[in-house]
């Protein structure tokens, strides 16, 4: 099967972030196993979500992970030209959900699996492929235990988000958090005999606000665009009809910290504000919905000079999202950002990869493999 075939295949999963992905799992395994390669599938908490690791080579001699995400964001978005669920090729352009963010990068690696299996690999290379990153890096962190018993501590990880096939050493890390306040309903008339939970919200708002406009005042790092660690409120929503005292309220806020920083911490003054609400009469929940931290890679080390041999191109700094990759290094293993496509085709209608990109990406990661033979 060539790399285009394959991503066929994998776009016509609709693995949507927070859905069930065992057909995408099916497939995949499929492949791999057709391939002769040893898989293991871990099953996440929720039962219906599965991380998937596979191993080509010594499993227990130091090597190489090959990380990417199997899920996708929705693709609601009414501007799509075409079904985003079925890769529709326009010249050298390859459109559909994922294609670079990031099944293009699944797709190249499985495309190498004839040149990394026609030779004993001295050195090995494993996949590891996990679930919901997109809503915050749910699914990775149930792969990570497993580690020691699946392979020896890796040389490095590849996380194959889409970069332009140009290394990238560090990112923001990032934290994220729900807080729903809930009062007492009435009728707006009556003011005082209700409690009013959008009032009550702007506690924590204006705490949000504040601590934005301190951050960015440093700590700086001036790799990072912005150089400093950010907040902001994503979403709100509450109320029912003018007339009426809401009754709850809930918005969401998301914090991302430059390197050396914990993103968690970033979002206790929105916290603390609204615990303080619990003293007016409110009910708080505040839950925290996703958390990775950043990622930073030596310029000098050896991951990062292996992925500039292999790309021809020296490594980026740092780019401002997030990925996995802070989750591997937290774990004590060097991780770096290499895959095909562009970030800012990501997310987006008519998502696309081009077919020299794909290509690019597959014969890096035979590359890699021969270099894993010597």
């Amino acid at each position: 099967m060539t790399v285009i075939d394959i991503l066929k295949e994998l776009i016509a999963f609709p693995s949507v972030v927070g859905t069930p992905n065992g057909a995408i799992i099916d497939g995949i395994r499929g492949i791999l196993e057709g391939a002769g390669v040893r898989v293991r599938v871990l099953p996440g908490p929720e039962g219906d979500r599965f991380n998937l690791f596979a191993t080509i080579g010594p499993a227990m001699v130091p090597g190489y992970v090959l990380s990417g995400h199997m899920d996708v964001v929705p693709a609601t978005e009414p501007e799509w030209t075409g079904d985003p669920f079925r890769l529709r090729t326009d010249g050298n352009r390859l459109y559909g959900r994922g294609t670079s963010d990031m099944k293009g990068f699944i797709a190249a690696v499985l495309a190498a699996l004839p040149a990394l299996t026609d030779a004993p690999l001295a050195r090995p290379i494993h996949l590891a492929f996990t679930y919901d990153e997109e809503a915050g890096c749910r699914g990775a962190p149930h792969l990570m235990p497993h580690l020691p018993d699946l392979c020896a501590p890796p040389l490095g990880v590849i996380v194959g988000e889409p970069s332009g096939l140009r290394a990238i050493r560090a990112h923001k890390g990032k934290a994220a958090a729900r807080l729903t306040v809930r009062g007492r309903s009435g009728h707006s008339s009556r003011p005082d005999q209700g409690l009013n939970a959008i009032h009550a919200m702007t506690a924590a708002l204006a705490a949000a606000a504040a601590q934005a406009d301190r951050l960015t005042q440093g700590p700086l790092d001036s790799v990072f665009e912005p150089p400093y660690s950010s907040l902001q409120v994503g979403t709100i929503q509450g109320g029912l009809a003018v007339n009426i005292i809401p009754d709850a309220c809930t918005a969401e806020f998301e914090a991302r910290a430059i390197s050396g920083i914990d993103p968690v911490t970033l979002l206790e003054p929105v916290r603390q504000a609204a615990e303080r609400l619990e003293e007016r009469g409110f009910v708080v929940d505040w839950t925290q919905t996703g958390a990775y931290p950043a990622l930073f890679l030596a310029a000098r080390s050896p991951l990062a000079r292996l992925l500039e041999e292999l790309t021809g191109q020296e490594p980026l700094a740092a780019v401002s999202y997030g990925t996995e990759a802070g989750l591997y290094q937290t774990a004590g293993i060097d991780a770096i950002i290499c895959g095909p496509g562009d970030i800012a085709r990501a997310h987006r209608p008519d998502e696309h990869i081009l077919v020299e990109e794909l290509n690019a990406c597959q014969s890096m990661i035979e590359a890699l493999g021969r270099r894993c033979r010597l």
